[in-house]
């Protein structure tokens, strides 16, 4: 390989992790600018309609086959946990709980998903470290929500319990697209899903009563800019960035985005949001994280040895 060739393919190798690190880490800012002046359920219909639309259609371009009526039944089921319920409850919650906060809870899905693997037919009892990462994990929530000496919380406990929840739909659906029947093209499965979720959002939004008081014209520019943000870099970019870096990298390589994504978040939260971080904030901060390198890491020790020939979850093959 000449010496250019390997520089580019370096350069291009870092990169695609920037953009799977930090872009991915920066949408819970973006999604609070969104929704400074769009309703969250309809702003984020809109976003996964987009994406998803656009996805669709260059795999479509790209000689993907139509898919089956039961493909499309399996998309709507698990597009439903992923972005009605997953990401759907991140957008409200974000109302009335920081960026960084949420993002922090957010990376509980490693925890449901390692529980799942565990308690699942047939599913083995994972090894020490994973079992110390899920024990971190919730420990890192509870100093979040359980109230300081004569105070509250530093989360509303309800806000938290809607993010729990979920975080267990996003992790339920990633196992569960393991066996799903959908095709086997990963741009073509991310496309129906956000399609399906963007269907999904935009009836809860209508439901919801949003077309009643959104109002266009009171659109402000930095919300049009992040939704911009959110439909072309966080879902668009960073997915190209995926699906090519599970090609020439591996899953459990990527999914150390799963503790680099929140201190991303905190820590733009913090600079460009005004959000506060306290020195509690920051502890649970620590230990979330910390509990997801310990599930990551842990797991990876384990397929080294195991190597199971099993397709990637969804959470893994792009379905963000």
């Amino acid at each position: 390989m000449a010496p250019e060739v390997a520089v580019r393919q370096r350069f291009t190798l870092v990169a695609a992790f920037a953009a799977i690190y930090l872009i991915w880490g920066s949408t819970y800012l973006a999604i609070a600018f969104a929704i400074h002046s769009i309703p969250p359920l309809f702003m984020a219909a809109g976003r996964f309609l987009l994406a998803g639309g656009a996805l669709y259609a260059w795999a479509r371009l790209r000689g993907a086959p139509r898919p089956r009526p039961v493909q499309w039944g399996w998309a709507f089921f698990l597009g439903g946990l992923f972005f009605l319920v997953g990401n759907g409850a991140v957008v409200w919650v974000e109302q009335t709980i920081p960026s960084g906060l949420v993002a922090l809870i957010v990376a509980m899905v490693s925890v449901w998903t390692a529980l799942l693997e565990w308690f699942r037919p047939g599913g083995a009892r994972p090894p020490g470290m994973v079992l110390a990462g899920i024990l971190l994990g919730f420990l890192g929530v509870a100093l979040l929500v359980l109230p300081a000496r004569g105070g509250a919380g530093h989360a509303p406990l309800a806000g938290v319990l809607l993010l729990m929840g979920s975080t267990f739909a996003w992790a339920l659906a990633s196992v569960l697209s393991r066996t799903a029947d959908l095709p086997d093209y990963a741009p073509q499965v991310s496309g129906m899903e956000m399609l399906a979720g963007g269907v999904l959002l935009l009836v809860a939004s209508l439901l919801h009563g949003d077309h009643r008081v959104f109002d266009p014209s009171l659109v402000t520019l930095k919300s049009l800019l992040a939704f911009l943000y959110l439909v072309v870099f966080g879902s668009l970019v960073t997915f190209t960035a995926f699906a090519w870096l599970l090609q020439v990298s591996t899953p459990n390589k990527v999914a150390t985005a799963g503790y680099v994504n929140p201190m991303v978040a905190v820590a733009l939260g913090w600079a460009f949001g005004g959000e506060a971080l306290t020195p509690r904030a920051l502890i649970a901060s620590l230990v979330i994280v910390a509990s997801v390198v310990l599930i990551i890491t842990g797991r990876e020790f384990s397929f080294s040895r195991l190597r199971p020939a099993v397709r990637p979850p969804a959470s893994v093959r792009g379905a963000r």
